[in-house]
């Protein structure tokens, strides 16, 4: 009789990926994140992108930080990568993740980091000016069910007339037939194209499966419409990577 072999254990696998590139002196090809699909595909990306120093950013991140004023709630800070820059230009900031691992590294690296996430926001949290989802941000809104809870708390904790500012990607923007085949399948089910279902892999560690949305601005000025935000404007990097801006109603 064969004996059954183990899956990975269930844990925090992301903050893991950011403690060894920190520990690593988030050094490029140190440490590897992991990413599995709930269709089977693997993708393997270099975790020192969660470092990155602000050149290396997209440019639609560059400009829109230099926009930023008044106490900003990073969500989903990671590592601090975005933080630590704002931090050092004088905006008071305030991180938020769900993963203790990037909690830990985030604020080894000088950034008041709590632990969260997007959907529940904890308590001492209230009156931000703005609220940041870079890096591809906007896909913590989940799913078409999620995203009204996610836009109503960061509504909760955000001042009169603030602004959010979310990086996204249009996922139909690609010629990959893995990628379309998926999309199709979504389409299938009823799903919107771009709503992932993801886990992150580390060493022995997998995390919990979770919603990962990439709207096309099409679908997000959908999901923003009779929420708390008005969606006042999509940038474009022209390679279906934009930046929406939106404003507490």
């Amino acid at each position: 009789m064969r004996e059954s072999v183990p899956g990975p254990a269930v844990g925090d696998a992301f903050g893991g990926v950011l403690r060894a590139c920190h520990e690593a002196g988030a050094r490029t090809g140190a440490v590897f994140q992991i990413v599995e699909r709930d269709d089977g595909h693997i993708a393997a990306s270099d975790a020192a992108v969660y470092f990155a120093p602000v050149e290396d950013w997209p440019e639609l991140e560059r400009k829109a930080c230099e926009e930023i004023t008044g106490r900003a709630l990073d969500v989903g800070c990671g590592a601090g990568r975005h933080a630590s820059v704002l931090i050092a230009a004088g905006v008071e900031v305030i991180g938020l993740d769900s993963s203790p691992g990037a909690v830990a590294v985030a604020r080894a690296r000088g950034v008041d980091a709590r632990l969260g996430s997007a959907s529940v926001v904890p308590a001492g949290i209230s009156a931000m000016d703005t609220v940041v989802l870079f890096g591809n941000g906007i896909g913590l809104l989940g799913c078409p069910r999620q995203a009204p809870v996610v836009l109503a708390e960061l509504a909760r904790v955000a001042a009169p007339g603030a602004r959010l500012l979310g990086s996204g990607h249009d996922p139909c923007v690609t010629t990959d037939p893995i990628h379309l085949a998926y999309h199709d399948h979504n389409r299938r089910r009823g799903r919107m194209p771009g709503h992932l279902r993801l886990r992150v892999r580390h060493e022995h560690l997998a995390s919990e499966w979770f919603d990962y949305l990439l709207p096309s601005e099409t679908e997000l000025a959908e999901l923003v419409r009779g929420s708390p935000w008005r969606l006042v404007e999509i940038r474009q990097d022209g390679r279906g990577g934009y930046l929406a801006v939106m404003q507490l109603r």
